[in-house]
């Protein structure tokens, strides 16, 4: 069963990645940048100090700072115990599937996917009292996902473990938010 599903995940890696466009490859390596969100997460801390005032909203924002630290903590002691090849360092891919960038470290699982989402849903739990529109920020994570798939870096299994476990980070982290700066200043 083991090598059936990951035989689709190679398969559905395949699929995908060759949908690509040329046209749009300066796009995706745009998006997949850590750099070119910048902006939002500026943007993430300057909600966070206006709905929470600066005290306590420094109070979250070192929370959130938490939750991304142990996610990537998390993200690099997986890497390195698990050990599985980047579908671009694969040599039987190589005919297969189109690479725009060239990693060397591991794949499983996704450190993009496990920092964007651990981000996102902290600051959704955070200021989704404060304001619906927070709800937006979820196309940052997508993007961000599909962006890895695209230069041909990761396989969609690496994708979805990196988002449910940036995921539940986040929320415990949130939940450790709340009982540290009181769960009053959240409802």
């Amino acid at each position: 069963m083991w090598d059936t599903l990951k035989q689709w995940d190679r398969d559905l890696f395949i699929f995908l990645n060759n949908l690509r466009i040329e046209e749009f490859d300066g796009f995706w390596l745009f998006v997949t940048q850590i750099e070119t969100w910048t902006p939002l997460f500026i943007l993430f801390f300057i909600l966070i100090l206006y709905f929470y005032k600066p005290k306590m909203g420094f109070g979250v924002i070192y929370f959130l700072l938490f939750s991304f630290g142990t996610t990537i903590l998390s993200v690099d002691i997986v890497k390195e115990s698990v050990a599985r090849l980047r579908p671009n360092n694969v040599e039987a891919l190589g005919e297969l599937i189109k690479v725009l960038q060239t990693p060397s470290n591991y794949s499983f699982f996704s450190g993009h996917a496990a920092s964007s989402f651990s981000v996102t849903v902290f600051v959704a739990l955070a200021l989704r009292k404060h304001t619906k529109w927070i709800l937006a920020a979820f196309i940052w994570p997508l993007l961000f996902v599909m962006s890895r798939i695209y230069v041909g870096v990761h396989y969609p299994s690496d994708l979805l473990v990196g988002a449910v476990v940036g995921s539940l980070i986040a929320y415990g982290s949130y939940q450790l938010c709340k009982k540290s700066l009181g769960e009053v200043n959240f409802l």
